[in-house]
């Protein structure tokens, strides 16, 4: 219960996808860092400039038109191998389309690849916005040359995406009910730093769905950065509440207490009945003495 939004957070600081628009080094090395640039459309928008307010929309009923322009200011042949289309949240890739192209673009020289995608399996890989990348990829596989932008997937909530913040609502809705539980049953920790640390972890949980909420339903781009800082302030808040509680009743002193009055009552009443034994035994016995 509270393992797995730990686990979430440790994801969290670790997945830096980068997304740079920048070009990479080449499959062949003898490309300079800036020699291959890169521009590419999809049904006519540019890639580059797609944001929040304009995203990159894919409709998985529709195929889409991509065209992707490589400019080779290289000294040496390019070869492009093939162009990979992803989409990615918190570094993990939430869908990704491969195209094989086998096109060499000379030294100065520049070429544009046009090719129509089907995206009919998009719609249980993904919905809402995120994050995406168009990058060329050389001989070897590696990435030659990349874009970064943000897209529209017009897919299902029951989908892998949409499924994994099914998962986030289900397990923050299980810790806020043992929370609460705890609450009400004055079983929280004494210790402030633990109470503090029990609300983090459905803290975390609501910043987590938070985010994949506005997602799912297109009012931001679940960036990284978004990710840590909202899951971050719900982390803080949550344990700022739990630190400046009152300290609870320390119920298992009053459960021990209640334990020994019970031994106690229990003793005497043992005494008692074994002090009226005797006496009943006594009695007899004088009797037969008259």
């Amino acid at each position: 219960m509270k393992s797995w939004l730990i686990v979430l957070a440790v994801v969290l600081l670790g997945a830096l996808g980068p997304t740079t628009g920048a070009a990479v080094a080449s499959d062949a090395a003898t490309l300079a860092a800036d020699a291959v640039t890169l521009s590419a459309t999809v049904n006519g928008q540019d890639v580059a400039s797609a944001d929040q307010q304009h995203p990159v929309r894919l409709d998985p009923v529709t195929p889409a038109d991509v065209a992707v322009t490589v400019t080779n200011g290289g000294s040496v042949p390019l070869t492009v191998a093939a162009v990979d289309f992803s989409g990615h949240v918190l570094g993990l890739s939430f869908f990704a389309f491969r195209t094989s192209v086998a096109a060499t673009v000379g030294p100065g020289a520049t070429k544009t690849l046009s090719y129509p995608l089907d995206l009919s399996g998009l719609d249980g890989q993904a919905t809402g916005l995120v994050n995406g990348t168009l990058a060329v990829q050389g001989a070897d596989g590696e990435p030659v040359a990349q874009l970064p932008t943000v897209v529209d997937v017009q897919g299902s909530l029951v989908s892998v995406y949409g499924l994994f913040g099914l998962a986030l609502v289900i397990l923050t809705v299980l810790a806020l009910v043992d929370t609460a539980l705890a609450i009400a049953r004055n079983r929280m920790p004494q210790n402030r730093w633990r109470r503090g640390l029990r609300l983090l972890t459905p803290g975390i949980g609501i910043g987590l769905v938070l985010v994949f909420t506005l997602s799912a339903f297109r009012v931001w781009v679940p960036s990284t950065e978004r990710w840590l800082f909202v899951a971050g302030a719900f982390a803080v808040g949550f344990f700022l509440l739990g630190y400046l509680t009152p300290t609870p009743p320390d119920t298992d002193a009053e459960l021990d207490e209640a334990l020994a009055d019970q031994e106690r009552a229990e003793q005497e009443l043992a005494e008692q009945e074994l002090a009226e034994q005797e006496l009943a035994e006594r009695k007899p016995a004088g009797r037969d003495e008259r």
